[in-house]
């Protein structure tokens, strides 16, 4: 049996495929964080909407978009792939099982302490999706080097990627 660990040891096609493997759950990964987050900013507005007085209304589109527009950082310098998530995905279903768990979708009606835990859990949830995609971004890095390697040194052929 071949040794799949280790890029080097892969064929060309056995790496594609690998990586391409990597790359889908990577992006299951990263919606599933990005929703997170999102939840965890509009738990944040609530705090901070509590903190300054602002009258409590339902939550508007507005209110959703203003959450959401505000900038909170980088962001991944890879380029965007069109991904299509299943709303039964593993991932996908452990956060709104947790998001059920802990009152999310009454955040207007929450007491104080239970919107802090509200804002811990969904931000404990984001930080270790994040870690595991940063797991599978060394791993795709890894396998990409090797496949830039065997074209630069001539092992692969630019021209088998329009066959494959």
């Amino acid at each position: 049996m071949r040794d799949t660990s280790s890029p080097d040891s892969m064929s060309t096609a056995e790496l594609r495929v690998a990586r391409a493997a990597l790359q889908m759950q990577e992006d299951v990964i990263s919606f599933v964080r990005r929703v997170a987050q999102g939840r965890c900013d509009l738990a944040r507005d609530e705090q901070r909407r509590r903190t300054d007085g602002t009258p409590a209304s339902g939550m508007s589109v507005v209110d959703i978009a203003s959450v959401f527009g505000q900038e909170h950082g980088g962001g991944s310098l890879r380029p965007p792939r069109e991904t299509n998530i299943s709303a039964d995905h593993q991932f996908v279903v452990e956060l709104e099982r947790l998001c059920e768990s802990i009152g999310f979708g009454e955040l207007r009606t929450l007491d104080d302490a239970s919107l802090e835990s509200v804002v811990r859990q969904l931000s404990v949830f984001e930080t270790s999706r994040s870690a595991e995609r940063q797991a599978l971004f060394t791993k795709i890095d890894r396998f990409t080097t090797e496949l830039v390697k065997r074209y630069k040194d001539g092992e692969a052929n630019v021209d088998s990627l329009l066959a494959d």
